[in-house]
């Protein structure tokens, strides 16, 4: 069973960073990709990032983009997501998934097959 524990997450004032750590565990399986997702109050959970876990390409969403970024470290089975310049509207629960199937893109929620816990972000104006 595979397992992820995000971590990394807090309270930060606008234009401040936190950088995003997701452990991965329990894997027999090679990921195609791992991305990460936020869910805001009231709000369906979207996509922000993903990352191919073997080749390293990267996709962002247009919100995230120039500030946020992805990366993992294959040998520590680990993902990051550096985020820069926060704004309010980043503020939501955010989670990493692991994806073990191939799709063209890795953007929807039904691409992943694994999820962690969730971390909280809040950003104050």
């Amino acid at each position: 069973q595979v397992q992820l524990i995000e971590s990394g997450g807090g309270l930060v004032q606008a234009g401040g960073s936190l950088r995003l750590s997701c452990a991965a565990s329990g894997r027999t399986l090679t990921s195609y990709a791992m991305g990460w997702f936020r869910q805001a109050p009231g709000k369906e959970r979207e996509f922000v990032a993903t990352i191919n876990w073997i080749g390293g390409s990267t996709n962002y969403a247009d919100s995230v983009k120039g500030r946020f970024t992805i990366s993992r470290d294959n040998a520590k089975n680990t993902l990051y997501l550096q985020m820069n310049s926060l704004k309010p509207e980043d503020t939501a629960v955010y989670y990493c998934a692991d994806a073990l199937n191939y799709y063209s893109d890795y953007v929807e929620t039904t691409n992943y097959d694994y999820w962690g816990q969730g971390t909280q972000v809040a950003v104050s104006s």
